[in-house]
């Protein structure tokens, strides 16, 4: 997902059909969103709001299961069936059309126009007092520049998502803090921070032969909150080839943002390899792995580590990488209790970019509500050459297959924030440092560890290192007055091997004090 692109849609609303339970009427409007007609994103037929009822959703995902998969569309005229990204640019929201403008609610709504890499359209409706109604996208809510001459009333003819603001970083004023846009990505952030990972709703057959499916949101409704209400609440229908669902989205904004999120799922086939609550990032270089020494910034990514809290409790971290190869890592489980990709270092000093400001990414949380099972946490780090583009993906794979003919519910929470906020271990990694070493095919290992075991700690703990392959030498610990910390270091000969895994920890009388450091050094 890009960057906000400067666009959105108001409240220039078209009533819809939604039906009050009957059959009929859910058949009708899952027709309707199977089919999006040609004119725009809200172009169902003009009718009386009807009642919408929390499981609607969840009834037009069953009903959408039972047929095959159509992708939404819409025919499109000239430029806007091939907007070039400054065309895009120029289809500006006007801020007066927003949803609840000037209602003093606490929040309001901003629709996202359909072009460029947006080609899905997506259908929205505002929920109020048990009734919902679509938005309809044209120049009463979209301003077109200069740059796309002659656009007509109805242009830009459709939606491809929506951002919300509220009282994000002070109460007299609103600030965009979540964004719904492309295929099923969403985004958020907390207090002070500036969008970076993003998060989807499904991630189906990823890194796998035969491509992956990308599941879609087609339609989306909003919950009118009460004056003052702490949480925003979002419906939204997701369709692929192989899977529908309905999902619920309860939303607060704050220090860290928080999103509840419910999800039913129905196969149309058998899903092997299916990921829940997937999290998208970029790695492009930093002290933990460099490959671009040209760079003058010290580190380019927006996030640096996995972290996973097994289910027996044990704290893991993962420093990120941009590999040479596309690499997959497990991390098998039962019962987890979270994951997240995290941004820890948050010094200016250690990015130095003004304009990305990299140190006021997001960190992303999930913590699973209820039991998920058995299964593994899946780590995904993809090369690039360009840190334009997401090369990182997590989320948690279960061991069984979903098969069609049945439902999936599970639940989960993100937090969006400077910190994971599970309660850490006594001592965690700050930094992961990586030189060559003095010999041919050694490489120097450095890692700090920052927390109260190591602050702290009257005398030198033990560094427990494993490694699959080659050989390590020199393994020292010593104090880090700078941080104040520990510092572990030691020299890695990596002759003969193409690929070693690296396991190490802090034990003082025998217990373990830290959280698991781990790497993978690849040579390819």
């Amino acid at each position: 997902m890009s960057d906000d692109p400067g666009t959105g849609a108001g409240p220039n609303r078209r009533r819809v059909l939604i039906g009050a339970g009957a059959v009929t009427a859910m058949i009708a409007l899952a027709e309707h969103v199977l089919a999006l007609g040609p004119a725009h994103a809200g172009a169902a037929a003009d009718a009386p709001d009807e009642s919408f009822a929390a499981d609607h959703v969840k009834k037009l995902a069953e009903e959408l299961s039972a047929r095959e998969f159509v992708k939404p569309r819409i025919d499109l005229p000239e430029p806007f069936n091939a907007l070039k990204p400054e065309q895009y640019r120029d289809i500006r929201f006007r801020p007066e059309a927003s949803v609840w403008r000037g209602e003093n609610l606490g929040y309001e709504v901003q629709l996202l126009a359909l072009g460029w890499l947006y080609e899905t359209p997506v259908e929205v409706w505002i929920v109020e007092g048990g009734k919902a109604r679509s938005l309809k996208a044209d120049s009463a809510s979209f301003a077109i520049g200069p740059s796309i001459e002659k656009a007509p009333d109805a242009a830009p003819f459709g939606f491809s998502g929506f951002r919300i603001s509220g009282a994000l970083n002070r109460p007299d004023a609103l600030d965009e803090f979540v964004a719904f846009q492309g295929a099923s990505y969403f985004k958020s952030v907390g207090r002070n921070q500036q969008y970076g990972l993003s998060a989807r709703a499904l991630a189906v057959n990823t890194a796998r032969p035969g491509g992956e499916e990308f599941p879609v949101f087609r339609a989306f409704w909003i919950e009118k909150p009460k004056p003052g209400a702490a949480d925003i609440l979002i419906h939204a229908l997701l369709d692929s080839e192989s899977v529908a669902g309905a999902y619920r989205f309860t939303i607060r904004p704050g220090a860290e943002t928080v999103a509840d999120i419910e999800a039913v799922l129905f196969p149309r086939r058998s899903l092997a390899h299916v990921g829940f609550a997937p999290l998208t990032s970029m790695y492009f270089h930093g002290p933990a792995q460099s490959r671009f020494g040209s760079d003058y910034r010290p580190a380019v990514h927006n996030s640096e580590g996995l972290a996973v809290v097994n289910g027996q409790g044990e704290r893991l971290w993962r420093p990120l990488t941009n590999p040479k190869t596309l690499q997959t890592s497990a991390f098998i489980d039962k019962n987890l209790k979270g994951f997240g990709l995290v941004q820890r270092d948050r010094a200016f000093k250690s990015y130095e970019d003004l304009e990305a400001r990299y140190d006021r990414r997001p960190t992303a949380w999930v913590e699973p509500q209820g039991n998920w099972g058995d299964g593994y946490v899946e780590l995904i780090e993809i090369p690039i050459t360009e840190e334009i583009h997401d090369n990182i993906v997590a989320y948690w794979k279960p061991a069984k297959p979903l098969e069609p003919g049945q439902s999936y519910k599970y639940a989960y929470r993100i937090y969006w924030g400077g910190e994971a906020p599970e309660v850490w271990s006594p001592a965690w990694t700050a930094e992961t440092r990586i030189g060559a070493g003095r010999n041919a095919d050694t490489v120097v290992f450095v890692v700090d560890f920052a927390g109260p075991a190591a602050r702290d700690a009257r005398e030198l703990p033990v560094a427990d290192l494993f490694i699959s392959g080659g050989a390590s030498s020199n393994l020292t610990v010593q104090r880090h007055p700078e941080l104040p910390g520990l510092r572990v270091k030691f020299e890695l000969n990596t002759a003969g091997t193409e690929l070693i895994e690296l396991r190490l920890s802090l034990k003082l009388a025998g217990q373990q004090i830290s959280e698991t450091w781990l790497y993978r050094w690849t040579r390819a």
